[in-house]
């Protein structure tokens, strides 16, 4: 009887390639922590203060710096020549110019660096006369623009202005004094989904409108911090290497074993299916299109992947449930995929959810990127709703899981009873078959592991959670990101390998009266299109004695 590469492999050379695969994975690992820089970078800017002469409706850029329409200026708003010039708030634009110089030198973008998003922290003093009320909206005209190097130092292009609102949650710390701070949070502002321009300048209106209730209430608004934060462009190259690498490798072996599926005299069952749908979810995650933003303006490819990745999350979690189930051995028949309809209806709404919360945020951000979904109450809600119920989704997944998972070993622990009563060849071969696939759940649960606290950790900022001093020579988030996702290629590719058909048949070497003889480990068993394995085959006999 013929099984899979797991189960026919010599123990010599199962050995050989798993310290070959924990040998690649540490590999990842080292990539990440020792050649990477951190994932991203981030940048304060202080907006300079200039004065709009010309109206409300005045559509020109305020420069910062350089250029023949460098703004008017002014150090802060309590600067003596405001109050001279009659100069009101309506007046005032906050201007940025990113990246900022450094050391006299002025930085550009590098399209290595991928995406920006960034927030608006804003100084806000404490006024007797003109405190911050509780809720709070703050109105921001808001307007980004563009240009390249080689562009005129003047010719800035808009790429989208909008009229924002944020509500402000600031707290007085101590005892309320003027001049004092509040302490404020951070304000969503834009997202990027490509930095394909060397410059971007950012001009912020803050328009007074007491009798329309417009900016009323706001407090005492003195300086506008802008923070960004990027991807860094080394490691950009090297996750797009280890992508590019992985790509083929990957590939190929999918190839190779769906080869060996078509050689089979039956037609694939479910858990082959799964399997070969899950090494195309890996290579299509793995194929190097972010190689295309270097030469083409592709704000949409954060969006296209979030769903990549989201569409990988999804075809793993299908095939841990449908991997556990086809191990369960008992006798129910479980080679259809409506079988799992409650374990992967869990898995469908999660990731339904996720996927519209995702097209409501960066979907809309494509036409408008300051839009955020949580600044509105009814919009805060909606995506609240959404992470609620995918958040229920993934804990009845995980419990279907734990579940199938406690079977399996169990009804292990069931069979091995019979193992005694066997010869001694075949009781061998039996033992390290199961010796092997309590090896690959395993694996598989560490996998699992991993993957959470990778999904968790990926939303989390480089700086709540790295170790250290405030620099390290090593990079843990870095190391982390690239281990995990070798990992995930090292999984794939193990599970291609060894679940791919074998040619050989079990055959064991035995010694009976001194005689030395070969005894062909055959089975007679129920019958089941599902079975592809002699562990299933072993539960099946073991059953039906």
């Amino acid at each position: 009887m013929g099984g899979v590469v797991l189960e026919t492999l010599s123990w010599k050379k199962l050995i050989i390639l798993g310290l070959f695969l924990l040998f690649l994975l540490i590999t990842f690992f080292l990539i990440g922590g020792l050649i990477a820089p951190r994932p991203t970078n981030v940048v304060h800017v202080i907006g300079t203060k200039c004065v709009n002469k010309g109206g409300v409706g005045n559509k020109e850029w305020f420069i910062p710096r350089g250029g023949s329409e460098k703004c008017i200026q002014y150090s802060s708003l309590d600067d003596p020549g405001i109050e001279d010039d009659r100069i009101s708030a309506n007046q005032i634009v906050f201007s940025f110019w990113l990246p900022h110089p450094r050391e006299g030198i002025q930085l550009d973008f590098s399209r290595w660096q991928q995406t920006m998003i960034s927030v608006l922290d804003l100084t806000i003093l404490y006024d007797d006369e003109n405190q911050v009320e509780d809720d709070a909206i703050i109105q921001l005209d808001a307007r980004i623009s563009y240009r390249d190097k080689e562009d005129d130092v003047n010719d800035w292009k808009e790429l989208a202005s909008s009229l924002e609102e944020r509500q402000l949650r600031c707290e007085m710390e101590g005892k309320k004094e003027n001049g004092y701070a509040y302490n404020c949070d951070l304000l969503s502002f834009f997202e990027l989904g490509s930095l394909h321009y060397d410059y971007y300048l950012i001009n912020i209106k803050v328009p007074v409108e007491p009798y329309k209730g417009i900016n009323a209430g706001i407090g005492n608004l003195r300086d506008i911090t802008l923070v960004g934060i990027h991807q860094n462009g080394g490691f950009t190259k090297v996750w797009l290497s280890i992508k590019t690498v992985m790509f083929p490798v990957v590939l190929a072996v999918l190839i190779w074993f769906w080869r060996r599926i078509g050689q089979l005299s039956r037609p694939p069952n479910l858990l082959e299916r799964t399997l070969f749908a899950l090494g195309i979810a890996m290579s299509i995650l793995n194929c190097p299109l972010e190689w295309f933003t270097l030469a083409i303006d592709m704000p949409f490819m954060l969006l296209i992947t979030d769903i990549r990745q989201g569409g990988f999350y999804a075809m793993l979690l299908c095939f841990w449930i449908i991997f556990t189930g086809e191990h369960i051995m008992d006798q129910c028949e479980r080679n259809r995929l409506v079988l799992y309809w409650k374990h992967l209806l869990a898995v469908v709404i999660g990731c339904f959810c996720l996927l519209l919360f995702e097209l409501s945020e960066r979907g809309v951000q494509l036409a408008n990127p300051f839009f955020s979904i949580w600044v509105t109450g009814v919009g805060a809600k909606l995506a609240l709703s959404f992470i609620i119920v995918a958040a229920i989704a993934a804990s009845c997944y995980f419990f279907f899981l734990c579940y199938m998972i406690f079977l399996v070993f169990r009804n292990i622990s069931a069979k091995k009873v019979a193992l005694p009563s066997m010869s001694k060849s075949r009781r061998s071969f039996y033992m390290g078959l199961i010796y092997r696939f309590k090896f690959l759940m395993l694996a598989t649960l560490v996998c699992s592991a991993l993957t959470v606290v990778f999904f968790i950790i990926s939303q989390l900022s480089e700086g709540q959670w790295k170790w250290g001093d405030e620099d390290p020579s090593l990079e843990y988030t870095s190391a982390f990101f690239t281990g995990v996702y070798g990992m995930w290629n090292i999984y794939v590719i193990g599970l291609l390998s060894m679940y791919a058909p074998s040619h050989k048949q079990f055959v064991q070497g035995s010694n009976a009266g001194g005689d030395s003889q070969e005894e062909e480990v055959q089975l007679t068993y129920l019958p089941s299109s599902s079975e592809t394995s002699a562990i299933q085959s072993f539960a099946a006999k073991v059953a039906a004695d």
